[in-house]
């Protein structure tokens, strides 16, 4: 899918492309290639002059290769973004590819921007500027705002995950954890603990482009004090997720806590089982020794004087841990 952004009162505007001749007639900021197909690239290709690189969305590129400056002047990003699906929460990898002058529009920058699928910060971006007008003057100030948004997705993600966890806080707090709830709280404490370490790793990507950007020297004064403060959410971030760390393994360590009173539970109630049977095992043991013939030839009352005794030697330790509380 290619869509093109051009400025119109100050207010950006989306236009799907579905040939080459749809581009003839704008001037896009900012140009973005969702899943693009060759037909795309090629007309990227005609009429921009710009070549998609083959290896634009490669995940496994070395770290010189995301952030770096061509001959002519274009800048290349590559950074991750979050999507927090509750299903399959992941990273995309979009790469931005800023054309600060383009002789072919004439016009003072287009920004290029490659990625497999949707990207929640991009609609986030597109429904903004297309209600605030005056919030994106060039092509710097979308990548500086799409950075923006990320940071604030981000922070609206670890809001979901501080409520997620006040639930789950509230069930291990409660006392009452059986081996079934321990399991869901395990469950649900483990996805946000993995929901955090993307956020914390999706911020410090966000951190090394901003960064790359103002060392490139390429924005205005506004906007280097703008990425300043992008970088100072990204700092107010990290305390954040340092603390939902702690938060997590405080959690864990109490649920696996609970788990360990269940089972401690479980083996109390053998032990004293055992201890409760070991005076009828010996009056057993005794009886069964000091008796030459059968015993209910010798004496009848043998075996009703024995089951006796060996009921009351079991109850007296039955007694005696009930006393001390050992039963409860």
């Amino acid at each position: 899918m290619l869509n093109v952004f051009t400025l119109a009162n100050g207010r950006l505007l989306q236009r799907e492309i579905e040939s080459l001749e749809d581009l003839s007639h704008l001037k896009p900021i900012w140009v973005d290639l969702e899943d693009p197909t060759p037909d795309e690239k090629r007309w990227v290709k005609q009429y921009f002059n710009l070549s998609i690189p083959d290896d634009a969305m490669d995940e496994d590129i070395e770290e010189s290769a995301r952030f770096y400056e061509e001959d002519n002047g274009d800048l290349h990003i590559r950074s991750d973004f979050l999507i927090a699906d509750d299903d399959e929460p992941r990273t995309v990898r979009v790469a931005f590819i800023l054309n600060l002058v383009n002789d072919t529009l004439k016009s003072h920058g287009v920004l290029f921007s490659i990625h497999d699928e949707d990207v929640p910060v991009f609609r986030l971006l597109r429904l903004r500027a297309r209600r605030a007008p005056g919030l994106i003057e060039d092509a710097k100030e979308v990548l500086l705002k799409l950075f923006d948004a990320d940071a604030e997705y981000s922070a609206d993600t670890l809001e979901g995950i501080y409520d997620e966890l006040e639930l789950v806080s509230k069930q291990v707090l409660s006392g009452d954890v059986t081996d079934a709830k321990a399991g869901e709280v395990l469950g649900a404490i483990a996805r946000q603990e993995d929901m955090n370490g993307r956020i914390r790793r999706n911020v410090m990507d966000t951190r090394r482009a901003v960064s790359f950007m103002m060392r490139s020297r390429m924005l205005s004064s506004e906007q280097f004090e703008e990425a300043r403060q992008i970088m100072r959410d990204i700092e107010s971030l990290d305390n954040h997720t340092a603390f939902l760390f702690d938060k997590i393994n405080f959690l864990m360590d109490a649920t696996v806590g609970f788990i360990n009173i269940n089972q401690n539970k479980i083996i109390k109630i053998f032990s004293v089982a055992s201890v409760a049977l070991l005076p009828p095992t010996l009056i057993a043991s005794i009886y069964g020794m000091n008796f030459q013939l059968i015993p209910e030839l010798q004496w009848k009352l043998g075996y009703p004087y024995a089951l006796a005794l060996m009921a009351a030697s079991a109850v007296v330790p039955m007694w005696y841990f009930r006393k001390r509380g050992w039963l409860k």
